[in-house]
């Protein structure tokens, strides 16, 4: 750990110089050193003391930028090529800036939970690692928007992170081969043509009738002004609309034939053969010779 001499407020951004005598007996102008997590450049140089220039995107990203004199910070230098990996790859590019929801103590270690954006927790996992204000802890659990790390003695006495408290600010780095493995995957998908429904959208709202529109376009009748009161204490007759008689159609004669005439008669049966020789013999009979007609006899 080192400790900060002090933050010089420059236009554009801060100076910031910080003093750790087996930080400075190992570093020179223009080496990378971790502060708090996030990676700066030496640019001075002192006895037992470097300083460092924060630009505006370290001061947006980072907890640098709420730092005073005499608080503590994480120190660490880079790592060479050919020195032993140990932990994870933590590249002092900072995420986001968390926030400590709680700390508890389970024994001789202590749970520390940490809120992060909900966008940030898609790259964390059970067992996977994440670092802390520069410290590279094991996930114990992760939630929508927060996740759960446990520290034990050495880490609570050798970083700031024994001395954080609930609300307190922490830089936060998550593994960056998780970003890989997102991006290589989503490179991977293969392109989809849109359909024909996606690129006209959806249909355009059908029109009213007409015959709706014109009821919403009649205004409904005002109401009929109070009558004055009459003399001698009548009764006011009631407002309102004026009630509308209903027209009543005159009588028309009517022009419909009687059933009996449009119900044809029946026609007569006609008579057997031997009826009418009976009757034409009968009415020879009755009639004079005189005024019996001769007719002429037919040619056999």
């Amino acid at each position: 750990m080192g400790t900060v001499v002090r933050v010089l407020r420059r236009v554009g951004g801060a100076r910031l110089e910080v003093r750790s005598p087996d930080v400075v007996a190992d570093v020179k102008t223009g080496d990378s050193v971790a502060v708090n997590g996030a990676c700066v450049t030496v640019t001075g140089r002192f006895e037992d003391t470097f300083a460092c220039d924060l630009v505006p995107e370290t001061l947006a990203r980072t907890n640098l930028g709420t730092l005073q004199p005499g608080e503590l910070v994480n120190l660490e230098r880079p790592l060479h090529a050919a020195s032993r990996l140990d932990g994870h790859i933590v590249q002092g590019h900072i995420d986001v800036v968390g926030t400590i929801r709680s700390r508890r103590r389970v024994g001789a270690q202590e749970m520390l939970e940490v809120t992060v954006p909900f966008e940030l927790t898609r790259y964390l996992a059970p067992k996977g690692s994440v670092s802390v204000d520069g410290v590279s802890l094991t996930l114990v659990d992760v939630n929508k928007d927060r996740f759960r790390v446990a520290l034990i003695p050495h880490t609570l006495e050798t970083t700031t992170l024994g001395r954080k408290l609930q609300g307190d600010a922490v830089n936060v780095e998550v593994d960056v081969i998780s970003k890989y493995v997102e991006r290589h995957l989503a490179a991977r998908q293969p392109f989809r043509e849109p359909s024909l429904a996606e690129l006209v959208g959806p249909p355009p709202p059908r029109p009213e009738p007409l015959a709706a529109v014109a009821r919403m376009a009649v205004p409904a009748p005002a109401p009929r002004p109070a009558p004055p009161p009459r003399p001698g204490g009548a009764p006011a007759r009631p407002m309102g609309p004026k009630p509308v008689a209903k027209p009543v159609a005159p009588e028309s004669k009517s022009t419909a034939k009687p059933i009996s005439k449009l119900t044809p008669k029946p026609k007569p049966k006609p008579k057997p053969a031997k009826a009418l020789l009976r009757r034409s013999a009968a009415a020879k009979r009755s009639t004079p010779p005189s005024a019996r007609r001769r007719t002429p006899a037919k040619k056999r």
